[in-house]
């Protein structure tokens, strides 16, 4: 395998957590059309990510534990930082140094631990 082509995970609730991509971290909806599943673009897209209606029963389970997607960002890690507190998004913890960049971790509505990371050569 060469690259990793596409990530996609399963939410509890498609409206809700497309609702949270789009209007509190910032995703753009892209063209592709699934009726079980949001498809977004991040980066004018550079990158594309979904979210899906369960494919099997997650009934009383756990969701995102165990799980970190990383997106690279285009702007100032402390500028995202401002524009997600302002968009009341759980951050977990403060920025931090990582051998990538700089990285920030947020929480969705389902548990997934989303990673913002500013590249060090950005």
């Amino acid at each position: 395998m060469r690259r990793l082509e596409f990530v996609s995970i399963q939410v509890r609730d498609l409206q809700a957590s497309t609702a949270f991509y789009t209007q509190k971290l910032g995703f753009e909806l892209s063209e592709m059309k699934n009726p079980e599943a949001t498809v977004f673009q991040f980066n004018k897209g550079e990158a594309s990510f979904a979210i899906r209606t369960p494919i099997g029963n997650i009934e009383d389970q756990e969701l995102g534990n165990g799980v970190s997607v990383w997106f690279a960002i285009h702007e100032k890690m402390e500028d995202l930082k401002v524009r997600l507190q302002q968009n009341e998004v759980n951050i977990l913890g403060e920025v931090m140094q990582t051998p990538f960049g700089k990285a920030l971790h947020v929480k969705d509505p389902d548990g997934y631990k989303i990673t913002f990371f500013e590249p060090i050569n950005s």
